[in-house]
Formats: C-alpha cells, sequence, structure tokens
C-alpha cells in the first residue's frame, strides 16, 4: 500500500533505495507506529533519508502522498465510523457573491479591529458558526475562518482564501526554497550576467595563453605563464518573502534563487515574511527560535552590496505603515522603517516582484512599498524585468 509513496519520493528527487524502503516496511509491519501521524512522519524520514538537504524534498512529497491525514483524528481511524470534526466544519464554509461582499463594510482600522477582537475574547463563551459577529467559521465576522471580511484577523484556517486578513493568529510552517531546482531554461542565469564585474584574485591558476606566447617569444623557448583566474566580484544580498501569498509563485523564486546562488561567488540570503522588520532568518524550519536580528544584517554587509528583495508586496498596509501591524507578531517599529534603513544602507536595491506588473495599481501596499524604494527600483520577476532590474544596478 506504500509503493505510491515510494514513487513519489523517487519522482520527487529523494535517492532513497529499495532497501531503505524494506527498512521502513519492516517497522511498519512492527507496529512501530501504530495510530500516531507525527510518529509515522519521522519513521518514514528516519529510513529513507540519508542527507539532510534532501528532507524538503522528502516533506514535500509526503504531503502530497498524504494529504488530509493529519485532519483525521486517532479515533476515526481506529474505529473507521466518525467524520472528523474539521471536514464537518469546511462543509459549512460559506461563498459569497460579489454583491454581498461589497455590502460587508470594515470595522474602520487597525486599532479599531484589535479593540474589537479583545473585547469579543473577554466576552465570547462558546463556539459559534455562519454569523457577523463572534470568532467563528464560515460567516462574515472580521474574526474566525472560512468566511469573507474584508479586513479581519484569520484565526483557525490551515490557509489564504481571499488575502484580506490584517492578521494570522496561528502558527505556520514554511519551507526552505531549494537550491538545486534544475533551471528550466538559461534565460534567468543570462539576465544575471549583466551583473558580472570580472577582477583577477587568489592564486595564479589559469594560464595566461598571450603571456605565454610573449614569454617564448622574447626568452627562445616555452616559458607557461600563469595568472589569478578571473571571478566575479560583484556582492549580491537576497532577501526573500516566503509563505502565504507567495505560495503561488515558489517554482518561479526557486529558479531565481538557485540561478543567483551558482552565478555569484558573495552570496547571501535571509527569508522574511511580508515585509522587513526587527529579524530575518535563513532556514524555516527555525524562523521563530532562530532569526538574525536584521540591525546586525544593516552592520555586517557593507554598502557594495547589491540588494535585491523578492516579494509579491501584497499586504495589509498596516503591516508597512504601524506599530504593531505586522502579520504574525507585534513589531516595535513600522516596516516602512525598516525598508529606509536597508534602502540607505545599500543604495543598489531592487525590488523584485513575481505578481503580473497588470495588477499594481490595484495594491494599496505594491503603491506604498514602489513609492518606498523609489520610481523604477521595482520590477516584474520577467526576463524583461530581471534584465532592466540588472542596468538598474550596474
Amino acid at each position: 500500500m506504500f509503493l505510491p509513496f515510494f514513487d513519489q519520493l523517487r519522482r520527487g528527487g529523494v535517492p532513497v533505495s529499495l532497501r531503505e524502503y524494506l527498512t521502513f516496511l519492516e517497522g511498519m509491519h512492527a507496529g512501530l507506529v501504530t495510530y500516531d501521524i507525527e510518529a509515522f512522519y519521522f519513521l518514514a524520514r528516519t529510513c529513507m533519508v540519508k542527507d539532510e538537504r534532501n528532507i524538503d524534498k522528502f516533506d514535500r512529497a509526503f504531503a502530497a502522498s498524504f494529504e488530509g491525514l493529519e485532519a483525521i483524528p486517532a479515533k476515526a481511524v481506529m474505529d473507521a465510523v466518525d467524520i472528523p470534526h474539521d471536514w464537518l466544519k469546511k462543509m459549512a464554509e460559506k461563498h459569497l457573491s460579489a454583491k454581498e461582499k461589497a455590502e460587508i463594510e470594515a470595522l474602520g482600522g487597525f486599532d479599531k479591529l484589535m479593540e474589537t477582537l479583545k473585547k469579543r475574547l473577554e466576552e465570547q463563551k462558546g463556539r459559534h458558526q455562519g454569523g457577523s459577529k463572534w470568532v467563528g467559521t464560515a460567516g462574515t465576522s472580521p474574526f474566525g475562518a472560512y468566511g469573507y471580511n474584508p479586513e479581519g484577523v484569520r484565526i483557525g484556517q490551515d490557509g489564504s482564501r481571499h488575502q484580506r486578513a490584517v492578521k494570522v493568529w496561528d502558527k505556520r510552517e514554511f519551507r526552505n526554497l531549494d537550491d538545486s531546482v534544475e533551471i528550466g531554461t538559461r534565460n534567468i542565469k543570462i539576465a544575471l550576467k549583466r551583473l558580472r564585474n570580472w577582477a583577477r584574485d587568489g592564486s595564479a591558476e589559469e594560464l595566461d595563453l598571450n603571456g605565454t606566447i610573449r614569454a617564448t617569444a622574447e626568452h627562445g623557448y616555452l616559458d607557461v605563464q600563469t595568472r589569478p583566474e578571473r571571478r566575479n566580484a560583484v556582492k549580491v544580498l537576497l532577501f526573500l518573502d516566503i509563505g502565504g501569498s507567495m505560495d503561488p509563485h515558489i517554482k518561479l523564486v526557486e529558479e531565481l534563487f538557485s540561478a543567483a546562488k551558482s552565478e555569484f561567488k558573495h552570496f547571501e540570503h535571509f527569508y522574511f515574511h511580508n515585509c522587513l522588520y526587527e529579524g530575518v532568518w535563513r532556514d524555516n524550519r527555525r524562523r521563530w527560535d532562530a532569526q538574525t536580528p536584521t540591525w546586525d544584517i544593516l552592520r555586517t554587509y557593507g554598502s557594495d552590496y547589491k540588494c535585491i528583495f523578492v516579494g509579491d508586496a501584497s499586504m495589509s498596509p498596516y503591516e508597512i505603515a504601524y506599530v504593531g501591524g505586522a502579520n504574525e507578531h507585534y513589531n516595535q517599529e513600522a516596516g516602512q522603517t525598516w525598508l529606509e534603513r536597508a534602502r540607505d544602507q545599500w543604495p543598489n536595491h531592487l525590488w523584485l516582484n513575481p505578481l503580473d506588473e497588470r495588477y499594481w495599481p490595484y495594491t494599496q501596499s505594491i503603491q506604498m512599498i514602489d513609492q518606498i524604494f523609489g520610481a523604477g527600483r521595482m520590477v516584474p520577476m520577467t526576463l524583461d524585468g530581471i534584465t532592466r532590474g540588472m542596468k538598474l544596478l550596474t
């Protein structure tokens, strides 16, 4: 019954052998992980992943093979009669017409929204569904899940649907971008080559053909000359927006990330979510407990670095302009303050946006970030856009 899982792992690039698969089956046959989904995951990963660089590939293959498994409680698995409670809740999900959505008014600002949420949490005593006031599901309340409101707080929902949430009251897990993605086209690399700044450094390792010919002619015997190899001396600092509305763009960003990592010798990257704040991170599995202070980044990497932000810039305007407006935590300083510091530290800066340029005028946050970075410093993540951006950075 696990052959499709084995096949999914192989197709996903995980180099799992038949012997490792049989070891996994032996563990299952011995009853090591009966009715324990988390233990099942770790048993499979322990048996079939030999290199930690393949963990992200394993996670994707596991998710594709057992999607929805975590929603089934252990009691339902054993009894095989109970319909999972989460499934019943999602059946009540409400889809509103455009006219109905237009009739729903926002509460009137970020501070009012937070004040109202605090009041609801103090007053509410039980679960609610389909209403317009309480924290619940499938309604038009600003607080809850699987409903609609133009400006609300998402609580207990597994993903974005309308991209309207001002805050997300759930802990979300993001995965690292894969730097081994096979580039489908060489065009991204060709566009990035415009940033090259050749310099010769290091030990004399490369044959200097012209110098050898000249020295041989002068001395009358073969006189081999060498010189330091030419290297791309450009320094690149890449900030990558991850999770949420960026999920549809993962493949494109992975291609860019993989191309940039192979193209530039001096290359550093960090992740952020929606907007730059007081902390960034290198590993999405540890984004809450292993952040690097943004001040440290500003002090460590000099103004000679080319700074590139990659993100759709689509978020609540509060996340840019307000203290405490961040989507998942309380920020002591506004996102705009941190973006301006980055802009001033790295004069050669750029924002690559994977969202179709035609839609930019309809998103307020995109206009705000475009204004912060300066006219023309936000370009689309197309071949033409990347080429234009590289010209701006040279």
